[in-house]
């Protein structure tokens, strides 16, 4: 696809190759799925399938190694569905149309190649390649205080990256294995008590900021209120899930005596992720700054829940990933397509959008009752399986930081409610308004598909926590053994 971008001289053909490439890309991933709940279906027990690997840099026994297990393959199918919305929402970008999918094509690498690897250092270079572009997709192709959020993210990720790789050497030399393979690593259970209370922080702080973990999330914000649709749908929708991912198959897999004894520490922190951003999302007057800091929210569950460490728990955080990669891309993709038309994102300005864009408004609506927790929707199936995990674990700590976290269910419904209420009905505050045009063909065909997987999974999403359920458990008996 990089290949065709690059060769690609019109509009067109540049159009042509993206929407070839996420294609093919959607249809590998689903293939995926597919082959891997056959192969459970068939009594294949392996914890990773697909595997492979390549020497590299024999100095340091690095390998491209890849693999997939039940997570990794829900993350696939959940990146290549938000490469392929991303790009019909970002059809009429102009200027500089090649080289915007260019670099967001770059992006989507680096974050497939993430999901799939199984060496520490091949996992880590494909973090760095998915977090470079963003500082020029947002640096020149968005809106606001561009510079200034592309600047701050890179630099507050880059300081994520520096503890990563800190962290990843200790595990290495303080492993004494030969090899930078998780799976080899965690089989051999061999890192000294102390040394992995060191460099647990280091992991679990690198992924975290990533993750918007509290108080490193400020870059957040920002870097989505500036970013372009296609890149904050991206961005919020599956680059935030790495830091999730990495925390839960670096952090608390290799480490799993630290994750025991320091896991109270990032708990408070992550429970005041959770609720200080569904608060802070209360007070906010700007659309994208909403749904960012309902994003601290709700990626704050996630980290939350894995923390927990129960098996229902960590479950919900992988379903938690998956819906509110949905959620989140869905409202990005309708508040670009408002923002479009309206060339304002101040709630204060609008009003009575349900008249002028139907479709646009009743996609809002959807996606603002999935984020409240609707039944029906994701969001329900991952929050309700996160709390009653968390819940499970009898010591009162738990428990009451399991009902605080509880309560961002309520200010969620608040600012959700009261925001529908606010911009799209009601009578139209400019009259300007009337003059505009509901959703084009490729707008409709990007919400139209993110609302039907919001809605699918809500509805059978048990194909999905059966898929986690295989990966997630061997990943717990390592760190409860």
């Amino acid at each position: 696809m990089l290949l065709g971008l690059w060769i690609a001289r019109n509009l067109n053909q540049v159009r042509g190759v993206m929407v070839v490439g996420a294609s093919c890309l959607l249809a590998l991933s689903i293939w995926l799925t597919v082959y891997f709940v056959q192969q459970r279906s068939a009594g294949n027990t392996d914890t990773m399938l697909l595997v492979s690997a390549v020497d590299w840099f024999k100095p340091l026994n690095i390998k491209y190694a890849v693999g997939v297990d039940g997570i990794s393959v829900v993350m696939l199918l959940l990146s290549s569905i938000i490469v392929f919305t991303g790009t019909f929402a970002s059809w009429q970008l102009k200027p500089l149309t090649k080289e915007y999918f260019l670099w967001f094509t770059l992006l989507s690498t680096g974050v497939f190649g993430f999901f799939i690897s199984t060496d520490m250092f091949t996992m880590f270079m494909f973090y760095e390649v998915a977090l470079i572009p963003m500082y020029l997709l947002i640096g020149v192709w968005g809106s606001g205080a561009k510079e200034y959020a592309a600047m701050k993210l890179t630099l507050m990720l880059m300081g994520g990256s520096a503890l990563l790789i800190l962290g990843i050497l200790g595990i290495y030399y303080f492993s004494g294995a030969t090899t930078m393979n998780v799976n080899e690593i965690a089989a051999m259970h061999n890192i000294p008590v102390d040394m992995q209370k060191v460099f647990f922080p280091f992991i679990f702080i690198g992924f975290g900021v990533l993750g918007a973990l509290f108080p490193f999330h400020t870059w957040s914000p920002d870097g989505h209120a500036s970013a372009p649709t296609a890149v904050s749908m991206l961005h919020a929708g599956v680059l935030m899930k790495l830091g999730g991912y990495g925390c839960f198959r670096v952090a608390m897999y290799l480490l799993p005596e630290a994750a025991q004894e320091l896991s109270w520490i990032f708990l408070i922190l992550t429970t005041i992720s959770v609720v200080y951003g569904a608060l802070s999302a209360c007070v906010q007057t700007d659309l994208k700054y909403i749904n960012a800091y309902s994003s601290v929210s709700h990626c704050g569950l996630v980290l939350f829940a894995l923390l927990m460490m129960t098996k229902t728990a960590c479950t919900g955080a992988i379903l938690q990933m998956l819906s509110h990669g949905l959620m989140t891309a869905l409202f990005f993709a309708l508040i670009g397509m408002i923002y479009g038309r309206t060339h304002t994102r101040d709630v204060r300005r609008l009003g009575g959008l349900m008249k002028i864009m139907p479709f646009l408004a009743v996609g809002y609506v959807l996606a603002g009752l999935a984020n409240l927790g609707l039944p029906g929707f994701s969001g329900f199936i991952a929050e309700m399986t996160i709390f009653v995990g968390s819940f499970e674990n009898p010591d009162m700590f738990h428990r009451v930081c399991t009902i605080v976290a509880c309560t961002s269910v309520v200010v969620t419904a608040v600012y959700i409610l009261r925001l529908v209420g606010k911009i799209l009905y009601g009578e139209v505050s400019d009259p300007h308004y009337l003059q505009l045009t509901d959703a084009t063909w490729d707008e409709r065909l990007s919400v139209a598909c993110l609302i039907f997987c919001v809605a699918g999974l809500g509805t059978f999403p048990f194909w999905a926590s059966n898929v986690i359920n295989d990966a997630v458990i061997p990943i717990l008996n390592n760190i409860n053994m």
